[in-house]
């Protein structure tokens, strides 16, 4: 599957490229900010040039480069966040960042990919994970997680309806995985984002068999004439009912 062949050959692009920067230059706080700008830009401009030679025909949305609306009259549009997670890239041995790429099509994320180079993991809609039994949850309390930097009360309701703890976490993709992978048994976020934050995460949470959608309830699409995509829920199915009326009531309105 293409997305997953790219977002793995971008993930090891980028950690090519960490490693030549810890053996020459260290890890001085000014050049890591260097580390992710090069790495941003590496990983786009791979990707922006591999879909151009296999999709020639299809449109790509990047968080890297300027919106080109002319993307609106495509059925077919790539969403990729070439690095998600720009600040945890900059601070090695950290691994809670990745490479995410998305194919939607009439604004459905119908396939996607999201790797996970620090962990030597690609997570696909071509292969989906299986959901571990019981939600992996034996043994450890629910565990609600949500943004590092901006939790949002909604994630505080969430939790506390579904009597969870609540956990941070740096990027999207490692997120989603840890609910996928049973770590965890929501994802809650209202803190604004992109579509390319969520597309490819998105799209595999769905194959695996997890709920996905906003906080309202209503479906997430995307290659929508405004890219940014504020709030949603990844969790397991049997959690979705009590997670949205929670959502809800933090919104002060009813889930639809």
């Amino acid at each position: 599957m293409l997305a997953a062949e790219l977002a793995t050959q971008t993930g090891a692009l980028l950690l090519t490229l960490q490693e030549q920067y810890r053996l020459d230059v260290g890890s001085a706080r000014d050049h890591l900010d260097d580390l992710r700008d090069a790495g941003d830009r590496l990983a786009h401009e791979f990707l922006a040039g591999a879909l151009a030679e296999a999709r020639p025909g299809d449109a790509v949305l990047s968080e890297e480069a300027p919106d080109d609306r002319r993307r609106l009259g495509h059925r077919r549009v790539w969403i990729i966040d070439p690095l998600d997670g720009t600040r945890q890239y900059g601070e090695p041995p950290r691994t809670d960042w990745g490479v995410h790429v998305a194919l939607a099509v009439d604004g459905a994320p119908v396939a996607g990919a999201v790797a996970l180079p620090g962990e030597g993991v690609t997570l696909s809609t071509a292969d989906p994970p299986s959901l571990p039994a019981g939600g992996g949850q034996a043994g450890r309390p629910r565990r609600v997680i949500t943004s590092r930097s901006r939790p949002g009360s909604d994630a505080r309701f969430v939790a506390a309806a579904l009597g969870a703890e609540l956990i941070t976490l740096g990027s999207v993709g490692a997120k989603v995985a840890a609910v996928i992978r049973g770590e965890a048994d929501a994802y809650v976020h209202s803190g604004g984002q992109s579509e390319w934050d969520s597309a490819a995460p998105v799209a595999v949470a769905l194959a695996c068999g997890l709920h996905a959608s906003r906080l309202d309830g209503r479906p997430l699409r995307y290659n929508r004439p405004d890219v940014e995509l504020p709030d949603l829920l990844i969790c397991r199915p049997a959690l979705a009912e009590a997670a949205l009326a929670a959502a809800a009531a933090s919104l002060g309105a009813p889930a639809s």
